[in-house]
């Protein structure tokens, strides 16, 4: 579980300044293009549970593909604020989750899903609640395209290497992974970047020039200090 003043601190920072953050350590390749959430103001915060599709292929489909298989078994075994992500390829062309399986990761206390390909059942999944970024929708089921091979392990999703246990924040913008050991440092620092933020977007609402103000440089520096200490900044 992701500690409560852990959460609190990505909670209230962007996808953008995080993975801002994450460039500056050297951590590229961290934010999954592509990927849109189905409901709008969803927010999303969670751990990594991942999964993985392969193409699909009819004997290994025959073999492993129905029942109970790789794909049911992890979402059966989702723990609370765990995120479920998915490895598809990027494949649009049939859907990876639907609204019942979705409805279980909720009700097993699942942060959300989050997968480079289709979903089916949109809208149920949306009116549910639970939070989803996913590349598009597609009402044919994932047999048309993928076969559920195997979970709890490394994947890449919409080209970003996923880890379990990984910490996955979603917005409006997108979803960005955090690799788990550089997550406290890597929200401090977003927590003061967008406090920076604040205090350049309001000189620059007066008229302030951008020079000098934004990266915020020496000139401003002590007035951006001022403004915390009277608390303009909260």
């Amino acid at each position: 579980m992701i500690d409560e003043a852990l959460a609190a601190d990505l909670r209230a920072v962007q996808t953008a300044t995080l993975s801002y953050q994450l460039r500056k350590r050297g951590i590229e390749s961290t934010f999954l293009t592509g990927l849109r959430p189905l409901r709008e103001g969803a927010e999303l915060l969670g751990e990594a549970r991942t999964l993985r599709y392969v193409a699909f292929r009819a004997d290994v489909s025959k073999a492993i593909g129905g029942g109970m298989n790789a794909q049911k078994r992890v979402i059966d075994d989702i723990e609370p604020g765990e995120v479920l992500v998915i490895e598809a390829r990027g494949e649009p062309g049939s859907g990876t989750i639907g609204d019942i399986l979705a409805l279980r990761v909720k009700v097993r206390g699942g942060a959300g899903v989050v997968t480079d390909g289709a979903v089916r059942d949109s809208a149920a999944i949306a009116e549910s609640g639970l939070p989803v970024w996913c590349s598009g929708s597609h009402a044919a089921v994932l047999g048309e395209k993928h076969v559920p091979m195997d979970s709890d392990l490394p994947i890449t999703c919409a080209g970003v290497l996923v880890m379990p246990g990984d910490i996955l924040r979603g917005d409006a913008d997108g979803v960005v992974v955090i690799p788990r050991d550089l997550a406290g440092e890597v929200a401090r620092a977003a927590v003061v970047q967008e406090q920076e933020e604040r205090f350049i977007a309001e000189r620059v609402e007066d008229g302030a020039a951008i020079d000098g103000l934004y990266p915020l440089g020496e000139e401003w520096r002590e007035q951006f200090e001022q403004w915390e200490e009277e608390g303009d900044g909260k």
